[in-house]
C-alpha cells in the first residue's frame, strides 16, 4: 500500500462499506503472527469511530485479534478532545496549554458587559451572546485565521456594503476578541482550537523530520481544517503511512469536478468563491485534497470490500444522484447502469408517528434474518425516540447513540426544576413538578412523601397564591401536611431569594437542595454523572471569574448549558440494531440502513447563519458558511446509500403542518424517473403500520342514562343544581350524586367563576360596611393574588360596575338591602333545598326583591320560560317560607344586576334585567305566575328524578345552556348526533 511513489491516499467507495473494507485491507497488510496489529496506529475522527472500528475488527477476526492503537483526532462537532498520541506531543516544545472553554464563555460575558456598559444584554441573553462569540472565534481559529486578519484591506472594503447591524456586531466581536487574546497572553494560554492546530502542525513537522518507525494510517478523517489537512499531508507521505478517505467519488468526470468550484485551491483569489458548490457532498473532500496538496488523480481506489458491501453499480448511481446543476442535465440521457438503485426503497408515510411505526416494523422484519444488522439514521431526535419506543413492543432495546440533551434527562430536569422554583418564587407548577419528581425521595418512604405532595397539589389548584414560601404555610395547613411542608420549606428556602448573586453560590444552593431531596440517586446514572461534570466545571469557573446572575435568569442559563451536553446510553441494547444521528453514523455500515426524516429543515437542516459575522466576511476569510453543512449532510447520505439495502423515509406532515420533501429525496425521485420510481416505493410496510393498531371497530357508545338506586337519589339540592337537573340530568348526577368535582389547573388563569367570586366578596364586605368599594377591591385582588394582567384590565371595569351598584342602591332609599350573601334552606317533600342569596331587599310595605349579581350576561327569558334558569324563583320560594333568618315576606321583584357593559349606564357598566314578563317584553313569566311556576318545576324535578326512577339522561335538553365540565365523562362526541 504505501510503497508506491507520491502520496499514499486512498478512497473507499460508498458501496464497499468503509469500516469493514478498511479492516479487510489493513489486516493482511499489517497483521503480525506474534503481535497482531499492535504496531499499527490508526488516526480516527471521533470516539464513535473507534467503537465502530473495534466492532469491524472483531467481525473480521471471528475469534480474536490484537488490535491497533486507535487515536482520536477529535471532532469539534462532537465536542471531543485530542487523543493521547497527539495531545502530549507539544507539551515540552513551547505549545501553551489550552484555556478552559467554560471559563472563556463566562469571561467573554464579563468582557462584553465591561465594554458595552448599559448597552450590553442582560442575564441569559448576555451569556448566550458570549457563547456565540466563543463559537465564532473557534470557527476562525479552526481555519487558522488570527485577529489581525480581520483588519485586512480586503475585509475593510466590505464594510461599506454591509448593513448597520453587521457592522456593529463585527465591531463588538473585534473588540472582545482583542481583549480576550490579551488576557490569554497574560495567562500563558491559547484557545483549544488554536492549540489543536499547533499540535497538528507540530506533529506534521516532527514526523517529516523523523518518520515514526511504525505505520500510521489516517482513516475516515474528512475535516478540511488547515491544521488537519497539514497533518494528513504528512501522513500520506510517510514511508509507512497512508490516508484513507470515505466515499471520494473517483468516477466523477474532470469537468464535473471543476464545476464544484475552487474549493481552497492555492492559486484562487479567495479560498471560497461565491459560485462554489458548497452544498455538494464532494465539496469538502475537494477542499481537503486541495489543502493536502493532493490531486484527485493521485488518489487510488481501495480494492478491498467489507462484509456489508452493496452492489458496485450503486456508487455510479450515487455519483449521478448528486451531480451539480450544470452536470445534472446528463440525467436525461443516463444509461441504466448509471441510475440503477436496486435495493433502495422510498417509504412515504402520513405523519411522524406513522413513520416511526413503519420504521420499527422494518427493523422487526429484518431481525428475522440471522446476523442481519440494521441501522436507523436520522437527525430528528424526536423521531429516533419514537422508533426506540415502538421497538419495545417486541422487547427490542435499541440504543440511540446520539443521546439526549441533558436538560431532557431525569437528573437534568430536577436541577432545572430547583432553579425554576427559585426563579418563580415557588410558583405552583414548578413546585409540584419538583416535589413529585421521580428522583425525589426515591425508595423507602416515597409513598408517604407522594401522599403529602399530592395533598398539597390539590390545595394549590386554581389561581396562583402570593409569591414565596411563607404564603404556602397556610395552604399546607389547609391540606393537613404542615409538618411535612416545614421540612420542604427548610430545603427550598435558600433558593427562593430574589435578586443578583454569584453564580457559583447559586449552584451551591441548587446542589445542596438536590442532594437533600434525592440523596446519591441524583448522581447515580449516566445523566447524573454528566450533570455532575457540568455543574462542577461551571461552578469552578464561575467562582474564578466572579460571574453574577439574577435568580430569575438561572433556569434559562442552565437549560442552554444542558442542551449542549448529550447524554448517551451505556450501550446495553440489541447487538444488531443501532439508532444513529448523522455524526454518529459516519463509518458505520449495516445490511439494512434506514435513512429517516428526509424533509427540508431536518435532513438537511435549515442553515443557521453566524449571528456575529456576515456571510460576506466569512467568505472573504475562507471560512465555510452555513450552507457548507448541507454538503456534509449530503455526504452522510451518500455514504449510507452504499449499503446493500437502503430505505429512504419521510412523512408528509410534521408537528407544524405539511412538510416539504428533502432536496435529496427529490433528487432520488428525479434520477429514477416515473417508470422506475413505482418499482422502488415501499407501500406494504406503511399499510401494515396503519393496520397494526386497528382493532375490531368499537360499537358506538350509547347516550348515558344512569339510573341509581332510590336511596342514592336522596341528596340535598342547591338552587343552581336544580336548574342543571332539568337541563342536563347527567351533569346533576355526576356532580351531586357521584360528587365528581372538576379540578382547577395549577396556576390557573382567573376564570369567569373566579371573577364572580371576587365581585361577590367585594359587594358582601361593602354592604357590611367594611370599607369603600375601591379599597375593598384592591384588598380582595391582592388577597387572591390576581394576575397582573387581570388587575390592569379587569379592575377598572370592575370598579365602574361597582360604582354603578352603589349609585343604584343610593337612588332608591325606600328599598333596603336586608340579606347579603346569606345561605338558606327549606325542605320540600322530605328533600332539602338550599342556596345562597346574593341580595334580598325589603320594600317599605314588607314585600321583597330577590337580586342576583352577574358578572356576565344573565339568563334569557326563553331559558326562564323553559324552566332552565329558575334560580330566582327558587330563592323566592325559600324567602317566602322563611328560609333566611333576617327576612321573610312575599317576593314581588326578581332582578339580575349585571356588571357587564351598558350604553345606558352613567359609568358605562351595569344594568338590570328581570325574568318577569312586563312592559314591552315578549318572553318571560308573569309576576303572579313566577313563584307557582318555580314550585311546579321544582316538584316536577323531584317527581321525575329525586323521588322517582327516571334515568339521569345526558343532554336531555340539548338546547338548554350548560357547562362542558362532564362532556368527556358522558363521552359526548361519541353519541351526539346519533341518539
Amino acid at each position: 500500500m504505501p510503497d508506491r511513489p507520491g502520496p499514499n491516499v486512498y478512497s473507499i467507495a460508498a458501496h464497499r462499506g468503509f469500516a469493514d473494507a478498511l479492516v479487510a485491507g489493513l489486516v493482511p497488510r499489517y497483521a503480525d503472527p506474534e503481535v497482531g496489529l499492535t504496531r499499527l496506529t490508526l488516526l480516527l475522527p471521533s470516539g464513535r469511530a473507534v467503537r465502530t472500528m473495534s466492532e469491524a475488527f472483531i467481525r473480521h477476526s471471528g475469534t480474536g485479534l490484537l488490535m491497533p492503537r486507535m487515536v482520536v483526532v477529535g471532532d469539534l462537532d462532537l465536542d471531543e478532545t485530542l487523543g493521547p498520541l497527539l495531545d502530549p506531543l507539544g507539551a515540552g516544545d513551547g505549545i501553551p496549554p489550552a484555556a478552559d472553554l467554560t471559563r472563556r464563555w463566562l469571561r467573554l460575558a464579563e468582557i462584553i458587559r465591561e465594554t458595552q456598559g448599559d448597552k450590553a444584554p442582560k442575564g441569559s441573553a448576555l451569556l448566550r451572546l458570549a457563547f456565540e462569540m466563543g463559537r465564532a472565534m473557534d470557527r476562525l481559529l479552526v481555519e487558522e485565521i488570527g485577529p489581525e486578519e480581520l483588519y485586512q484591506d480586503r475585509l475593510m472594503g466590505l464594510l461599506g456594503d454591509m448593513a448597520d447591524n453587521w457592522k456593529r456586531s463585527l465591531a463588538l466581536f473585534m473588540i472582545v476578541q482583542d481583549r480576550w487574546y490579551q488576557e490569554l497572553m497574560a495567562r500563558g494560554e491559547v484557545d483549544p482550537a488554536d492549540r489543536r492546530n499547533r499540535l497538528f502542525r507540530y506533529a506534521a513537522k516532527r514526523w517529516r523530520a523523523d518518520p515514526p518507525p511504525t505505520p500510521i494510517v489516517a482513516a475516515g478523517v474528512t475535516s478540511a481544517a488547515k491544521g488537519v489537512a497539514a497533518l494528513l499531508r504528512t501522513v500520506a507521505r510517510l514511508p509507512d503511512g497512508a490516508v484513507v478517505l470515505p466515499d471520494l467519488d473517483l468516477s466523477m468526470s474532470a469537468e464535473v469536478w471543476d464545476e464544484l468550484g475552487v474549493a481552497g485551491a492555492p492559486d484562487a483569489e479567495q479560498p471560497m468563491m461565491r459560485g462554489d458548490a458548497v452544498t455538494h457532498p464532494q465539496y469538502h473532500l475537494k477542499l481537503l485534497l486541495n489543502r493536502m496538496r493532493v490531486a484527485r488523480d493521485e488518489v487510488q481506489p481501495w480494492h478491498r470490500a467489507g462484509l456489508g458491501k452493496g452492489p458496485p453499480e450503486r456508487s455510479h448511481a450515487i455519483s449521478s444522484l448528486f451531480l451539480p446543476p450544470e452536470a445534472s442535465k446528463e440525467w436525461a440521457g443516463l444509461s441504466p447502469e448509471r441510475r440503477r438503485l436496486s435495493g433502495v426503497r422510498l417509504m412515504l408515510t402520513d405523519h411522524p408517528e406513522e413513520e416511526a411505526q413503519a420504521i420499527a416494523l422494518l427493523v422487526r422484519e429484518a431481525l428475522e434474518q440471522p446476523e442481519k444488522r440494521v441501522a436507523v439514521v436520522t437527525p430528528d431526535r424526536g423521531l429516533a425516540a419514537r422508533v426506540v419506543q415502538h421497538l419495545r413492543r417486541w422487547n427490542i432495546e435499541a440504543d440511540d447513540s446520539a443521546g439526549r440533551a441533558l436538560s431532557q434527562t431525569a437528573a437534568g430536569r430536577l436541577l432545572l426544576l430547583l432553579a425554576e422554583v427559585g426563579a418563580e418564587q415557588a410558583a405552583p407548577v414548578a413546585l409540584v413538578a419538583l416535589l413529585e419528581h421521580p428522583l425525589v425521595r426515591a425508595g423507602e418512604g416515597r409513598g408517604d412523601w407522594l401522599d403529602a405532595a399530592r395533598a398539597l397539589e390539590l390545595a394549590l389548584r386554581g389561581p396562583r397564591s402570593a409569591p414565596g414560601l411563607e404564603p404556602l404555610r397556610e395552604v399546607a395547613q389547609e391540606a393537613q401536611v404542615a409538618p411535612w411542608w416545614s421540612e420542604v420549606e427548610a430545603i427550598l428556602a435558600p433558593l427562593v431569594e430574589p435578586g443578583e448573586a454569584l453564580l457559583a453560590d447559586q449552584l451551591d444552593r441548587l446542589i445542596l437542595a438536590g442532594e437533600t431531596l434525592c440523596g446519591e440517586g441524583l448522581w447515580a446514572r449516566e445523566d447524573g454523572r454528566a450533570l455532575s461534570a457540568l455543574v462542577e466545571d461551571l461552578r469552578l469557573q464561575a467562582r474564578d471569574v466572579g460571574t453574577r446572575l439574577d435568580t430569575a435568569d438561572l433556569p434559562s442559563v442552565l437549560r442552554e448549558a444542558m442542551d449542549r451536553v448529550a447524554v448517551r446510553p451505556p450501550y446495553g441494547g440489541h447487538s444488531r440494531v443501532a439508532v444513529y444521528g448523522l455524526l454518529e453514523s459516519r463509518m458505520t455500515r449495516a445490511e439494512l440502513v434506514i435513512c429517516a426524516g428526509l424533509n427540508e429543515g431536518v435532513w438537511p437542516a435549515t442553515p443557521a447563519p453566524d449571528p456575529l459575522l456576515a456571510p460576506a466576511v466569512l467568505r472573504a476569510l475562507g471560512v465555510p458558511g452555513a450552507d457548507f453543512r448541507i454538503g456534509l449532510a449530503a455526504h452522510d447520505l451518500a455514504g449510507l446509500l452504499g449499503a446493500p439495502e437502503v430505505v429512504l423515509s419521510r412523512a408528509r406532515r410534521d408537528g407544524g403542518g405539511p412538510a416539504i420533501a428533502s432536496r435529496f429525496w427529490l433528487r432520488v425521485q428525479a434520477l429514477l424517473g416515473e417508470d422506475l420510481l413505482k418499482n422502488h416505493l415501499e407501500t406494504g410496510i406503511p399499510e401494515l403500520a396503519r393496520s397494526l393498531d386497528d382493532g375490531k371497530p368499537a360499537e358506538p357508545h350509547p347516550r348515558p342514562e344512569p339510573s341509581p338506586l332510590a336511596e342514592q337519589r336522596q341528596v340535598r339540592i342547591s338552587v343552581t343544581a336544580l336548574d342543571r337537573l332539568r337541563s342536563d340530568p347527567f351533569q346533576f348526577y355526576a356532580n351531586s350524586i357521584l360528587r365528581l368535582k372538576e379540578l382547577d389547573a395549577l396556576d390557573a388563569e382567573p376564570s369567569p367563576a373566579w371573577r364572580g367570586e371576587v365581585a361577590h366578596k367585594i359587594l358582601e364586605r361593602w354592604h357590611n360596611g367594611e370599607g369603600t368599594l375601591d379599597t375593598l377591591a384592591a384588598d380582595e385582588l391582592r388577597q387572591m393574588n390576581a394576575h397582573p394582567l387581570m388587575r390592569a384590565l379587569w379592575r377598572p371595569r370592575l370598579l365602574k360596575a361597582l360604582e354603578w351598584v352603589e349609585g343604584q342602591i343610593a337612588a332608591d332609599p325606600a328599598r333596603v338591602p336586608t340579606v347579603i350573601e346569606d345561605w338558606g334552606k327549606m325542605e320540600v317533600r322530605g328533600v332539602e333545598i338550599f342556596g345562597k342569596a346574593d341580595r334580598i331587599d325589603r320594600f317599605a310595605d314588607g314585600t321583597l326583591a330577590i337580586v342576583d349579581y352577574k358578572t356576565g350576561a344573565p339568563p334569557s327569558g326563553r331559558e326562564v320560560e323553559a324552566g332552565y334558569a329558575l334560580q330566582l324563583g327558587t330563592l323566592g320560594l325559600m324567602a317566602e317560607r322563611g328560609a333566611f333568618e333576617k327576612v321573610q315576606g312575599e317576593p314581588v321583584r326578581f332582578e339580575y344586576w349585571s356588571l357587564g357593559s351598558s350604553k345606558e349606564s352613567e359609568t358605562g357598566f351595569g344594568y338590570v334585567t328581570t325574568p318577569i314578563l312586563e312592559g314591552n317584553k315578549r318572553v318571560g313569566i308573569p309576576v303572579e305566575d313566577f313563584l307557582p311556576e318555580a314550585s311546579r318545576y321544582l316538584n316536577e324535578a323531584l317527581d321525575r328524578w329525586i323521588l322517582g326512577d327516571e334515568p339521569f339522561t345526558a343532554r336531555l335538553n340539548p338546547d338548554a345552556p350548560g357547562y362542558d365540565t362532564y362532556d368527556q365523562l358522558m363521552r359526548l362526541d361519541e353519541w351526539m348526533g346519533r341518539e
